[in-house]
Parts: C-alpha cells; structure tokens; sequence
C-alpha cells in the first residue's frame, strides 16, 4: 500500500496546475508528472516521448508480475520499494551478471544488461516479459536495440533515459525509430531518478 506524504500530494498539485496544455492520456500525464516531480523542471515536458499504448502496456505487465530490469544498482534501489509496495515485481540489476563478462569490446553494463535480458526473458515470456528501465548507459541501450533486431521475444515496455553526452541522443533516437514499446526522455537529460520515476509513476497505478 502507497502511503503519500502531504507535501508530495500538494507537490503533485502544485505540477498538475502548472503542466502546459497537451494531448496526453492520463496514464502518460501521471509518468509526466513524476518526471517534472523527480526534476523540479518543468521543461522535461517537451522532451518526453512515448509509443502509442506505452503506458497501458506496461501496467499490464507489472500485473502480470513481469520482472524489471535496470541498468545502475540506484535505479533498482528507487524501483524496489514502490514494487514491494504495490505489485512485489522483481528488480534486477545488470550488475548481477557482471561477472560473466568474457567480451572485451563491450562495457560491463552493456554486457550485465543483454545477458540480465536473456536469462529473464527466458522464463518470462509473452504478457510478462521483462520491463528494461535504463536511465544511465547509452551503450546499454543501443546494444540491446541491436539484440532485439532478431529476437523472438521482446520486452513489454523500455524505459529509455540515458543520461549524458556522448551517444545519448543518437541511443534514444535508435529507439524511437523501433516498434518497441517505450518512453524516453529526448536530449541529454535523463538518468537514474527520471527512469525510475517513470516506472514508480506506471506501478502506483497499478493499485
């Protein structure tokens, strides 16, 4: 059960009236709000990104029980207590897998990420397969997009947050260009509270 303190409800209130006008549903407005909450930037707005349906998917697979991956141990940690007070989906890290790294051309959280992907997807399929929540690695994001070229199975929904400078916008942008489910934050903004805040906002609506 979510609990809110005063302060972040007249928070909320205080983004919902101040939100420009736009041609968003509700599920996507409620993953707005948090985003700007999570900032204390209102600009955030005009960089936020979702494929048709996002949203509605993702809440489908958190029911469901699909476990979440992320791509940072801190963003996991932001996750895990909305979860264990909502839904009690899984959190997994890409660090976990770490260990197995054996390929010198790609970093450890690109690595720790597809191979997090593989296994989970493996045993949770179809209308529980993995939500990906990436909110620091490009790399990540862009290997993964390229696993996913040939995949049977794909994720239910990706958080795409990278934050930073180099290959930030060209990992979103790979994104975009898929048919894969997803949210991202366009430019260089992003990072491991914004991706969490996004599937924080989808798991409170959940209950």
């Amino acid at each position: 059960m979510v609990i809110d303190h005063p302060i972040f409800l007249e928070s909320i209130r205080f983004i919902r009236s101040h939100l420009e006008a736009n041609d968003l549903n509700y599920l996507e407005k409620k993953v707005l709000e948090r985003l700007v909450h999570a900032s204390g930037d209102f600009t955030v707005q005009n960089l936020v990104n979702f494929s048709e349906g996002a949203c509605e998917k993702g809440i489908q697979a958190l029911k469901n029980g699909a476990p979440i991956l992320t791509d940072t141990d801190m963003a996991a940690a932001a996750i895990k207590s909305m979860a264990e007070n909502t839904t009690r989906n899984k959190v997994f890290s890409a660090r976990m897998w770490f260990g197995k790294n054996n390929q010198k051309n790609l970093t450890k959280t690109a690595y720790g990420l597809t191979e997090g992907w593989k296994e989970l997807s493996a045993i949770n399929s179809g209308s529980k397969s993995p939500i990906i929540v990436i909110g620091s690695s490009p790399t990540a994001l862009t290997y993964l997009i390229d696993i996913l070229e040939n995949a049977k199975d794909l994720p239910s929904l990706i958080i795409g947050m990278p934050v930073g400078f180099v290959g930030v916008e060209k990992s979103k942008k790979k994104l975009i260009s898929t048919d894969l489910p997803r949210i991202v934050l366009n430019s260089t903004r992003g990072g491991a509270a914004m991706a969490a805040a996004a599937v924080n906002a989808l798991l409170r609506e959940t209950i």
